[in-house]
């Protein structure tokens, strides 16, 4: 297990986007963030949603946070606003040692509740991390099946 990873901010640039092309989840995010470069709108230290940790130069993991606004929140109570968790990969030479738990307990850092919805065969992960089932609401859900974490203070909102 390597002790020093750091989870940073990730610079919206040519490196950055090359490198997310090693991701499984690569799509339309990052292809919107390229049309973006593309275009010359967006500068080198443009603000990204995504953070990420580095092992020497390559990005071996990654994810993306959005913060949702209070008046969106259908998931927690007391209503507030909570962070969308998405996207979130270690490339497979590096699973395994930590990387996926350090990226997410950095997104608890921001001491809000947060929201994802997990890939197939993901949920083990999500369980361990601390994270729950919220109750399935079919018009909110949309036939995902989102988790849900909760800091203290904080519970599910009664569907």
């Amino acid at each position: 297990m390597i002790t020093d990873m750091k989870v940073e901010k990730l610079l919206i640039n040519y490196k950055t986007l090359e490198q997310f092309k090693r991701f499984k989840e690569y799509g339309n995010q990052e292809l919107s963030m390229m049309e973006d470069l593309q275009n010359n709108i967006v500068e080198n230290n443009s603000e990204s949603p995504f953070y990420g940790i580095y092992l020497g130069h390559n990005l071996i993991a990654r994810m993306s946070l959005y913060k949702v606004k209070q008046k969106y929140d259908e998931y927690f109570k007391p209503p507030q606003d909570y962070l969308e968790l998405w996207k979130l990969e270690v490339l497979p030479d590096y699973r395994g040692n930590g990387y996926g738990k350090r990226m997410v307990d950095f997104a608890k850092s921001f001491e809000l509740p947060i929201k994802t919805n997990p890939r197939i065969n993901s949920h083990g992960f999500w369980e361990k991390t601390g994270f729950q089932k919220a109750k399935y609401e079919m018009e909110r859900d949309l036939g995902e099946n989102p988790l849900i974490w909760m800091p203290e203070g904080v519970s599910e909102k009664d569907v």
